[in-house]
């Protein structure tokens, strides 16, 4: 056999070898998708990665152009795009992007965030109810 077809022999393997329970989702983050909409310019993404066996999420939050230092960040639900709801689960140190965290969910947790009902919200001072916002997708 040569190098290519081992080394493809190799990948394919790690790919089956990878947990069949990981959820990969997002979120885009921007002021007109808050309830109601802000008019700021700032803009975010939030990677996450969910393993269903553990139950355990984790993510990265990235952002930018906010209106002055980020003050807090959750993830708030469940709710769908256009509604509010309560904080879910925070996000830990969210004053720097990019935020790097994870949590542990419960059964309810997980069937929203797996369901499209938990959104990401960064808060600011002059946006205390949230700054830019951004619903958890597949």
């Amino acid at each position: 056999m040569n190098k290519t077809v081992i080394a493809a022999l190799a990948l394919a393997a790690v790919a089956f070898a990878a947990p069949a329970s990981a959820e990969k989702l997002k979120a885009t983050l921007d002021g007109k998708s808050e309830v109601p909409a802000t008019t700021s310019s700032g803009t975010g993404t939030a990677d996450l990665d969910y393993d269903a066996a553990s139950k355990k999420l984790s993510w990265t939050v990235t952002y930018s152009g906010l209106s002055g230092p980020a003050t807090a960040a959750h993830f708030h639900g469940p709710a769908e795009a256009g509604k509010n709801a309560g904080v879910a689960i925070a996000i830990p140190n969210a004053t720097a992007s990019p935020v790097k965290g994870e949590a542990t969910l419960t059964d309810a947790q997980a069937a929203d965030l797996l369901g499209g009902k938990l959104y990401v919200n960064i808060h600011t001072a002059a946006n205390p109810g949230g700054e830019i916002r951004g619903q958890v997708t597949k």
